[in-house]
């Protein structure tokens, strides 16, 4: 049987960990529970047993659990530690490798993996401090699964709100089972491209790469190690993961061809078609009423250059398409014109889906076309990804 301790620190997501929990118990998961002070002001110590039919820790100096250096053995006993919910004070502790309570002491004593699903006001998950931490236990090798978007208790909306527990645990099941994409090489292209017009100015459009992102992260955590090729995008960049910064079609398509060779390729970016051929000097009005010639050149077409069969090509090519209008017959005429695999299509005629925290799409592959009703990015992303490990099962 293998062992969970799980931390429950302060927060109104912490009643979620008794549906973990359960999830866990259920699956045969043994589970130790450790509530901090403030998780208990949000659920009970006889809850967290009744669901884990084992003791509950709460306190640093008991002199019956101390008696043997309990936090030590607590600390190696499992073979995973998840901390859910994970707050930004928990989080900063654990990066500043601060022992002030039982559930510090632990995750600083431990010598197995930790995974923290971090929750708590969209400000507070946004604020330089909280991202800065996040970077660093990620290159500790960390394990995160990232907050939902949301309304949340407190009136907001926005990143911050804990991941729904069917999520935590396959995350959890992926860290102790290395997950149905470990040794898997995946590319995924995010975010719109800037095409310079002249010095100042550009043509883009209204990708947030909010998507691509979350793919990213959803991939990561089945165990893929994630090539993350963005464009100029306001999204926080998601953990655990090598990320590589471009601004034009072509400096994604170059990046694209170094990141080679993968296994998957996951071209979510909205790449422009064209880029101008650029001005020396800024454009300038002359009174005339005439706006200036814009000579436009073909941008390269990452997607159908990937998909092109050959050694480096990979085992699986998902593109997308946003259309105004006949979805599936546009999206499907792009599937078969750029030769790759999956096509992931959206109608972004309407309001709130390109920029926007939601999709609704039409996922067409070989077998058939399949509708996925709209939901949040984030968990479209997961659905995606989990599709993806089937492909690989």
């Amino acid at each position: 049987m293998k062992r969970i301790l799980l931390i429950v620190s302060g927060g109104i997501a912490a009643y979620k960990a008794l549906e973990l929990v359960r999830l866990l118990t259920k699956a045969g998961y043994g589970v130790t529970a450790v509530l901090t002070k403030a998780g208990a002001e949000f659920v009970t110590p006889l809850s967290l047993q009744a669901l884990t039919g084992a003791k509950v820790y709460q306190d640093l100096f008991s002199l019956t659990d101390e008696s043997e250096m309990g936090h030590i053995e607590l600390s190696r006993a499992a073979d995973l530690v998840v901390v859910a919910p994970a707050t930004a004070n928990i989080l900063a502790k654990l990066a500043a490798g601060l022992a002030d309570d039982l559930a510090s002491t632990l995750l600083l004593a431990t010598d197995k993996p930790v995974l923290v699903a971090p929750a708590m006001n969209v400000r507070m998950w946004q604020h330089p401090a909280t991202g800065a931490n996040m970077a660093l236990l990620a290159q500790r090798g960390v394990l995160v699964v990232p907050p939902d978007e949301g309304p949340m208790a407190c009136g907001e909306y926005g990143p911050g709100r804990l991941a729904e527990p069917p999520a935590i645990f396959a995350a959890i099941e992926a860290a102790l089972n290395d997950g149905p994409l470990k040794g898997r090489h995946a590319i995924v292209t995010s975010g719109p491209t800037h095409e310079p017009i002249d010095p100042v100015r550009y043509l883009a459009n209204r990708s947030s790469g909010k998507q691509g992102h979350a793919i990213a992260a959803a991939l990561a955590a089945l165990g893929a190690r994630v090539t993350l090729i963005s464009g100029p995008v306001n999204v926080p960049d998601p953990f655990g993961m090598e990320i590589v910064k471009v601004e034009t079609a072509r400096e994604m398509f170059a990046a694209v061809q170094a990141a080679l060779p993968a296994d998957i390729a996951i071209c979510a970016a909205a790449v422009a078609d064209w880029h101008v051929e650029e001005a020396g000097q800024k454009l300038k009005k002359h009174g005339t009423g005439q706006p200036p010639a814009l000579k436009l050149s073909e941008n390269p077409d990452i997607l159908a250059d990937i998909s092109k069969p050959g050694a480096q090509r990979p085992a699986l090519v998902v593109g997308f398409a946003a259309e105004t209008e006949k979805l599936e017959e546009h999206a499907s005429a792009k599937r078969a014109r750029k030769g790759c695999d999956w096509i992931v299509a959206n109608n972004v005629g309407g309001t709130g889906i390109m920029g926007g925290d939601e999709n609704e799409v039409l996922l067409i592959t070989g077998q058939g076309t399949a509708h996925w009703a709209r939901m949040g990015k984030t968990a479209l992303a997961r659905k995606l990804a989990d599709k993806i490990g089937e492909f690989f099962a």
